[in-house]
């Protein structure tokens, strides 16, 4: 089939700091890509709006975006960012701006549930049984792929806000979360770290004792996975995750962690994600490709 033959879909990455764009004819078949800073709603979406229809005509759009989102097609709130703290974006009809402006089927979900589909299906989750995505930057989220295919419960999951056990010599600090304080989230994110140590974690020397506690933290989120849904493929992206050495370190740990009690042993793993900077958008584009 000619791509002259094909249908166009588009894609969104909608992030809280930017919104990355594209078209393609397949979702690993990206022809065009584009970035906007995230500004307000109205401005934002009209320059994404305005982007897509300089690119010819799309047949579906799908988007992963930020959250909180509604995910639930039943109610008038689909589509819709919801409670976030992001200033401006409260209740935010994303899915029916586009909706209304091109007439097209809106795909819809989280930005670490697209990531988590994009790696399952096209990155390091090839072949595997179920995989988890897990993205620490400026918050930490995550999203659960199982028997094919993105968890979904009452909501949507909200992995970066469970309650880890404290680590020793990081007993004062009351995390940052404005929601629950020290969950995942309040503790180990990128703005976290800042808040108590001044610097990124990759900015810090080697040897201080922040890579101790925040690989703790994320160990705790993997062990608590593997315990809670047996998943096979763990991947940690975002920001923080660039850190030399944080992988490596959370993988050990986790091995440690699990004292060789769980079943699937080996089987276990985790990774760095295999499409890098392009899962969310790959995400995006497989969100129009299904709906």
């Amino acid at each position: 089939m000619s791509s002259a033959s094909k249908s166009l879909l588009g894609g969104i990455e909608a992030g809280g700091t930017k919104f990355v764009l594209a078209v393609g004819y397949s979702p690993t078949e990206i022809i065009e890509r584009h970035e906007i800073p995230t500004r307000v709603p109205a401005t934002t979406l009209a320059q994404a709006g305005d982007w897509f229809e300089g690119q010819g005509t799309i047949s579906s759009l799908g988007i992963a975006s930020f959250g909180p989102v509604e995910l639930d097609r039943s109610s008038p709130l689909w589509g819709h960012i919801t409670n976030t703290p992001k200033p401006g974006w409260e209740n935010c009809d994303l899915a029916g701006y586009f909706a209304e402006r091109f007439g097209v089927p809106i795909g819809f979900d989280t930005d670490v549930n697209g990531a988590a589909l994009a790696e399952f299906q096209h990155g390091a989750g090839k072949g595997a049984s179920s995989l988890a995505y897990i993205t620490v930057g400026t918050g930490i989220g995550g999203g659960l792929v199982l028997d094919g295919r993105a968890v979904h419960g009452a909501a949507h999951p909200e992995m970066g806000h469970i309650f880890p056990r404290r680590h020793e010599d990081d007993r004062d600090f009351k995390g940052i979360c404005p929601h629950h304080g020290d969950c995942l989230e309040g503790l180990a994110s990128g703005p976290a770290i800042e808040a108590r140590w001044g610097a990124s974690l990759s900015e810090l020397p080697a040897d201080h004792i922040a890579h101790e506690i925040i690989a703790d933290y994320l160990t705790q989120l993997a062990h608590s996975l593997i315990a809670m849904t047996a998943v096979e493929m763990i991947v940690f992206g975002g920001g923080v995750m660039k850190t030399g050495g944080l992988l490596e370190r959370v993988d050990r740990k986790a091995s440690e962690l699990g004292a060789r009690y769980f079943p699937g042993g080996s089987k276990h793993k985790i990774v760095s994600p295999e499409l890098g900077h392009n899962a969310g958008l790959t995400g995006a584009l497989l969100l129009a490709a299904e709906v």
